[in-house]
């Protein structure tokens, strides 16, 4: 029945992620306009607690018995580490199903038919589209684990053991997310002949947002590192250089270019993966929020024209 109307579970649960996101934006413009006494009030802390980590939690009053419940910020490579081993995995098994024809293992498929339901004709998606997007989503993940294990410089901030368990599980159902919009019926053509101008277009986006975000990454740890690149210091300065003259967090916007750019090797033809955008883009806009908010209230001479993430829209 869901299925018929494009419910799936992957549907819902991407919807649903994209729901909270939202709400928790919103959430959070309202907040700051809340008397400062609220500040100290349970369910204020608790929910600041959930959506804060790194610099934008140092500032924030926790009770002890919350910081117990803290990991340390640089445990982030722990998420690319966990998807490049995932969705390597996932990748051979869909290139040994296109060209040995072999099946995916019975754990998989049927956790991909409770996932999407009865495979269908609607929205196909090419199978070179899915190869790609594997691909460029496993490479994606390895540069992010290079440059957390090295370019990046933590400091001592940290992040609550939800989020880390949440960031654990997301790479694991986005993997799985990239292989149910793939289930569908479809004839059988070799791969190039599916190439097409949007496959190419989206490849040149995620090429040039994951220079973006490389470049941002590297102009972020250079505030903290000499002109030898050993660590002089901890503390946080406001970043300059690069589209950091326009917004204070472009690695974020740089984020949400390739998800989309992922959706143009769609073809643009994953309803599913369009959801997958909206999350990005909601839980990105929170976390460029927060980062934003910071820098102003921090630096008096913080530029006011820059935006939170997205050039000249937010």
């Amino acid at each position: 029945m869901w299925s018929s109307v494009g419910l799936s579970v992957i549907n819902v649960v991407w919807s649903s992620l994209t729901l909270c996101f939202l709400v928790a934006f919103c959430a959070h413009k309202v907040s700051r306009l809340l008397p400062r006494r609220f500040d100290t009030c349970p369910a204020y802390v608790l929910f600041q607690d959930l959506i804060r980590y790194g610099k934008t939690k140092q500032s924030l009053k926790q009770d002890d018995w919350l910081r117990v419940f803290d990991v340390p910020k640089r445990w982030f490579w722990h998420f690319y580490a966990v998807s490049v081993g995932w969705n390597g995995l996932l990748l051979v098994l869909y290139l040994s199903f296109i060209f040995q024809h072999q099946s995916y293992p019975l754990w998989l498929s049927d956790f991909l038919d409770i996932l999407t339901g009865a495979p269908s004709s609607d929205n196909q998606v090419p199978q070179l589209s899915t190869v790609l997007v594997q691909l460029l989503l496993w490479v994606h993940s390895l540069r992010r684990l290079l440059e957390c294990l090295f370019v990046s410089v933590f400091s001592d901030g940290a992040m609550h053991l939800v989020q880390y368990m949440f960031g654990l599980g997301y790479y694991i159902m986005l993997g799985l997310t990239i292989l149910c919009c793939d289930r569908m019926e479809k004839e059988r053509s070799s791969l190039l002949s599916q190439l097409d101008w949007l496959l190419v277009a989206g490849f040149l986006l995620f090429i040039w947002a994951s220079w973006l975000q490389h470049q941002s990454m590297v102009l972020l740890a250079r505030l903290r590192t000499g002109k030898s690149g050993t660590v002089e210091t901890l503390t946080h300065r406001v970043p300059k250089g690069g589209w950091f003259e326009l917004v204070s967090c472009p690695h974020y916007f740089a984020e949400l270019l390739i998800y989309i750019s992922l959706s143009f090797v769609f073809r643009g033809l994953s309803f599913t993966w369009w959801l997958v955008v909206l999350y990005v883009l909601f839980n990105q806009a929170l976390a460029g929020q927060l980062c934003h908010d910071l820098y102003i209230s921090k630096y008096k001479s913080y530029p006011r024209h820059r935006r939170a993430f997205i050039p000249f829209v937010l």
